[in-house]
């Protein structure tokens, strides 16, 4: 019998993903008759029947299922010789791809970014503003350009929950206020108590339905009986809606200087309290481009969380660092990964999340900011 083809195993794998010719057609970017013909040529080359066609899609065989469940470790062990390989690099050049929210990206990146482009001129630094944290540590099936590339490199993230399988540092917090147009008639004016904003004010919410972030959770709760007059998905939405007067709504207060035309009518809210994350898989936090991105953005983007959670008037002081919880897991098991990672230069903060190495995605971090 002839090799197997790893591309017809890539093939079957996105067919058992999508449920259907079509959607694998669109995951690795070819037309449905290719995803067709390489099944054929697999179950043919196999033996046997590998998917049963139902008017509900694709449905793996006994066969099937056994040949998709190979295909996927053959993939998950192509990522990881890719990233130890990427994390042996040592140049400050190349492509960096980093994932972060829209409204990180207007409010907290701008400034550092543009500072770390003049610094490592030979690093060019991609940013996707996507709501959703993709997967650092595995990639779907046949992208259309390459099914071999990494999703991002680095990921910038306002979220509670940190996926177990990624390092990185913690930055800082981020606070929220409620917010109202500075002289808009039948708006508060003034900070007033929250209570009181809920009872009397229109409100800016975001979507009836949406319960994945804190903010969304929250919205759930306290604004179950206030009048409100529009709803949004993301921070960058409510702002713009706030500036129209239409009502009040709850903002990052690292929005506020971005919008002087803005009133904060409300104390700090402090169950809305988000720590800001910036993370990597740790094959890849030894490239030399992926630490000096989280050293030197991390660093900047750490310094305006600190200087917006002082006081006004208060000079922000040093930054305080996690205790360095490595150390305890290192002498408890000195196999451990905790252990060989300690052994590793640090990425600039002895705040460093760590676990053993798991399939878990990262769209479980958060959702839309």
């Amino acid at each position: 019998m002839s090799e197997l083809d790893w591309s017809d195993l890539r093939h079957a794998l996105a067919i058992a993903n999508a449920g259907s010719l079509s959607g694998a057609a669109r995951q690795l970017g070819v037309n449905h008759t290719t995803v067709l013909r390489r099944l054929d040529a697999l179950e043919q080359h196999l033996g046997a029947r590998l998917f049963d066609r139902a008017r509900s899609g694709y449905q793996p065989t006994e066969a099937g299922r056994l040949v998709v469940e190979q295909a996927r470790r053959m993939a998950d062990r192509a990522d990881e010789i890719e990233r130890q390989v990427l994390g042996r690099d040592r140049e400050l050049t190349g492509v960096l791809r980093v994932t972060t929210a829209f409204v990180v990206m207007e409010h907290l990146l701008p400034q550092p970014l543009a500072d770390f482009a003049r610094d490592y001129p030979g690093i060019e630094v991609e940013v996707v503003e996507n709501a959703f944290l993709v997967d650092l540590s595995r990639r779907h099936a046949g992208q259309a350009q390459t099914w071999a590339r990494l999703e991002a490199d680095v990921a910038l993230r306002m979220s509670v929950n940190v996926a177990e399988h990624l390092v990185g540092r913690q930055l800082g917090m981020t606070h929220c206020r409620a917010y109202a147009l500075r002289g808009a008639p039948g708006l508060p004016q003034d900070v007033q108590p929250l209570d009181a904003l809920v009872r009397e004010a229109p409100w800016v919410a975001f979507e009836r339905d949406a319960h994945a972030r804190v903010y969304d959770r929250w919205m759930r709760s306290r604004l179950a009986q206030a009048r409100v007059r529009v709803r949004v998905d993301i921070f960058n939405a409510m702002a713009a809606m706030l500036r129209t007067g239409v009502g009040v709504g709850v903002l990052p207060t690292f929005m506020a200087t971005r919008h002087p035309e803005l009133v904060a009518v409300s104390e700090v809210l402090p169950e809305l309290a988000v720590p800001v994350w910036m993370l990597t898989h740790p094959d890849l936090r030894q490239t030399a481009r992926v630490r000096a991105f989280m050293q030197h953005v991390g660093d900047a983007v750490a310094a305006r969380l600190a200087a917006e959670a002082q006081p006004p008037g208060e000079a922000a002081g040093p930054l305080v660092e996690k205790p360095d919880t490595r150390a305890r897991a290192t002498a408890a098991d000195p196999g451990s990964q905790a252990a060989l990672l300690a052994q590793v230069p640090d990425l600039g903060s002895t705040a460093l999340r760590r676990c053993a190495r798991s399939t878990a995605t990262c769209s479980a971090l958060t959702a839309r900011s």
